[in-house]
């Protein structure tokens, strides 16, 4: 539980030594803080000053500049002081010490500078949490991605499906409180109409099966294959480093093994697994080896993309046979391909197939071109529909869909009334409010009840 009456500050750029610290003050008392730091009062909003900050004691702690924001044109709402000094530690601590004894000031606890942005309207809860994705992407995707929902890219169409519901509210409230009104014969099929069509937009954004959330946790691929085919060696070569055992002897990868890789700005989760055996060698290797080989298929169900990595050097035919087409979360990779002819190389590396050596590196920069596309589709599927980055946003609109469906199958206005009243709490959740007073201020202005 925060206390808003406090003033708090804390250290705002990456601990450690740096060129430049930032540290934020943000509170009823920052100017008396300023003052106290400084001997003068804050600076004009909005300037950047240099002023000498001291201790209690009066000596110097360092010089640097102050900004002065006066709320409510503030990030928090309140009134509110950044110091940009030199990044030293005891620079840093001999700041926090002199805040620390001023009356009224605290360590802010975490988060509590955006909480209380939230708290003052500046930020709502979508846009709040696109902010901590924007500061925790590690990926251009990523960073776009959080950047749109920062810039309320979500909460501008909640908005929208808001409005719309509340207007229809409006209009079966109106009809429930004053039946001898002469509203219209034509407000019961908008009602529907208005209703229906904001499911369709849910049912939309929902139908792109988690593409914002994957891409905030990052895409997951998996090396399938049988034993000695050279999974082990190709995760190696695409992750750079040595990441899984490689061996000659078959079975040496017994559980999964997985990589976090940066693939074209793409966050991707690369997982190595057990050799795959038919169903007559599966029965002579032993029990550790077997769950090995479950655990990789179970990885492959839930896998964005599957790369079935295959020896170059066996039968073509049998290897064309086994292809499947038109699957683009499948990739189909011939490994050892320094080990064929030139001529048989090319052959191989041709419509689906992809020719590599993990050996020599030769094929592996098609290899990565194809999973960058594999991964740029996936990122695109969500591009024209809202962002649901989180499991909550999907919940919350799937409970909204499911209010205006049964909506739509009531009987009476007064269960419609309820069903829409579901949904708009339903929206609600997403941002992190709920104003009933909305519906007010639609009754009144269409219908001018009482005049």
């Amino acid at each position: 539980m925060t206390n808003n009456s406090d003033t708090i500050f804390a250290l705002s750029s990456a601990p450690g030594r740096a060129g430049v610290a930032v540290l934020r003050v943000s509170g009823p008392a920052v100017a008396a803080a300023v003052e106290a730091l400084t001997g003068q009062p804050p600076p004009p909003p909005r300037q950047a000053c240099l002023r000498a900050f001291r201790s209690p004691s009066g000596a110097v702690i360092d010089r640097g500049l102050l900004l002065w924001f006066p709320g409510p044109k503030s990030f928090t709402g309140e009134d509110l002081a950044e110091l940009q000094v030199h990044g030293g530690r005891a620079v840093v601590q001999g700041l926090l010490d002199a805040l620390t004894a001023q009356q009224g000031c605290r360590i802010a606890l975490a988060g509590e500078f955006t909480r209380r942005a939230f708290e003052a309207g500046k930020l709502d809860l979508a846009e709040v949490e696109g902010l901590a994705d924007l500061i925790a992407a590690e990926t251009e995707a990523q960073r776009s991605q959080a950047l749109r929902q920062a810039d309320g890219s979500l909460s501008r169409q909640v908005d929208l499906w808001a409005q719309s519901l509340t207007r229809a509210l409006a209009h079966v409230e109106a009809e429930i409180e004053f039946p001898d009104e002469a509203i219209g014969e034509d407000i019961d099929p908008q009602i529907k109409n208005i209703v229906a069509e904001v499911e369709r937009e849910i049912e939309v954004a929902l139908a792109d099966r988690g593409v914002g959330e994957r891409l905030r946790e990052g895409f997951s691929a998996v090396l399938l294959g049988a034993p000695n085919v050279g999974k082990s060696s190709l995760m190696n070569c695409l992750a750079a480093r040595d990441v899984a055992i490689v061996s000659e002897e078959a079975g040496t990868t017994r559980d999964v093994i997985e990589v976090s890789l940066d693939l074209g700005g793409y966050p991707l989760t690369l997982a190595d697994t057990a050799g795959l055996r038919s169903a007559a060698e599966a029965e002579s290797v032993g029990a550790v080896e077997r769950e090995g080989m479950r655990r990789s298929l179970s990885r492959a169900e839930s896998a964005d993309v599957t790369i079935e990595v295959r020896d170059a050097t066996d039968d073509m035919e049998a290897v064309q046979a086994a292809i499947g087409g038109g699957d683009s979360s499948r990739l189909i990779v011939l490994n050892k391909s320094d080990l064929l002819s030139t001529e048989s190389a090319c052959l191989c590396d041709a419509g689906d197939l992809i020719a590599v050596s993990a050996k020599t590196g030769a094929g592996l920069d098609r290899l990565v071109d194809a999973l960058k596309e594999r991964l740029r589709d996936l990122s695109d599927r969500g591009q024209s529909s809202p962002l649901i980055t989180r499991a909550r946003h999907r919940q919350a609109l799937d409970d909204c869909r499911a209010a205006l469906a049964r909506g739509q199958g009531a009987g009476s206005p007064e269960l419609l009334a309820e069903d829409l009243r579901l949904a708009l709490r339903a929206l609600g959740r997403i941002v992190g409010r709920v104003d009933v007073e909305d519906v007010l201020d639609v009754v009144f202005r269409d219908f001018c009840i009482g005049k």
